[in-house]
């Protein structure tokens, strides 16, 4: 006779906003997040460094289908550079590899350097970093002492502003495009400022839609844990939360038929172009949906059937 299936977790559906703590893992904070809520399908969008801290999306259930959005989504970051110094991982878990002297810097002159640095560039993924070079991560190739030539990849500072310096340390706030690497990024400023430098500190604040001030750190979990599955429920965020700043479009009963099945629908008062969010008549988020060549919603990812 073979053996039931044991249940490995409950079904639970929402997105929780994690304040991902230092020296702790993306997928390890993940894990306890998952065994908190004796959740059964769980992952998070978009790996931290251990070093870093900040927001975690943690996707449950059905909205585990949002991630690869959320992944594509924009960020921003709060990080503080140590200047004079260059690791071989360009964060502080690395070793010193390079010294500097630091030049004097003034208000002016830090502007100045960062203003180069808005807009849309090219930027060189750091040999510590979780990209595949036939087939190994390149992380794994540095630990082993090589080096592998990577391509660069177009990314976009959106906005790179100040918030403190001193002798060897800058502090500043960053809203980029994905991809990008807030480690290369302080390298190549300390570069155009005459010097060296490493990432000492750095937290994410803000991934699309998600803001800081909604996270929820592992202590304050444990801390609902104790009051049962309700209370941990009542934290997570609907899954519309997650595309709440894409355009919208309202399906009537007939077309929520159809769109459910896999079929464009005709709606007046779309937009021409670009994803967004379809929801039914009850406000019920449907799926994604696109603008096929007829003009038409046409369903790219269906949430609900």
């Amino acid at each position: 006779m073979g053996r039931g299936r044991r249940a490995r977790g409950r079904d639970v559906t929402g997105i929780l906003l994690l304040d991902k703590p230092m020296g702790r893992s993306s997928n390890a904070a993940l894990q306890e997040v998952k065994r908190l809520f004796n959740a059964r399908k769980a992952g998070h969008t978009g790996s931290l460094d251990p070093l870093a801290t900040g927001l975690l999306p943690i996707c449950f259930g059905h909205a585990t289908k949002l991630s690869g959005y959320l992944l594509d989504a924009d960020k921003a970051y709060q990080v503080r550079a140590r200047l004079g110094e260059r690791t071989d991982t360009a964060d502080a878990e690395g070793a010193v590899i390079e010294t500097a002297a630091v030049p004097s810097l003034n208000k002016q002159d830090i502007h100045t350097v960062l203003s180069g640095f808005m807009g849309e560039q090219e930027q060189l993924p750091p040999m510590y970093s979780a990209l595949k070079h036939q087939g190994k991560r390149l992380y794994e190739i540095a630990r082993a002492g090589e080096e592998v030539e990577r391509k660069p990849r177009r990314i976009q500072i959106y906005d790179l502003q100040l918030v403190s310096h001193s002798n060897d340390e800058l502090e500043m706030t960053v809203r980029c495009s994905k991809g990008t690497y807030i480690r290369t990024l302080v390298e190549d400023v300390a570069q155009a400022l005459g010097t060296v430098a490493h990432v000492a500190e750095l937290r994410r604040t803000q991934v699309g839609g998600f803001h800081a001030e909604h996270m929820l750190d592992l202590p304050s979990l444990e801390q609902l844990a104790g009051h049962g599955e309700t209370a941990l429920d009542a934290k997570l965020l609907p899954m519309s939360e997650a595309l709440s700043h894409w355009p919208a479009v309202e399906l009537d009963a007939d077309s929520s038929f159809y769109f459910q099945r896999g079929q464009a629908v005709q709606v007046a008062n779309t937009p021409s172009t670009g994803l967004l969010r379809a929801h039914g008549q009850g406000g019920e988020l449907l799926g994604i949906a696109e603008i096929d060549t007829h003009g038409r919603v046409a369903p790219k990812r269906l949430l609900k059937t």
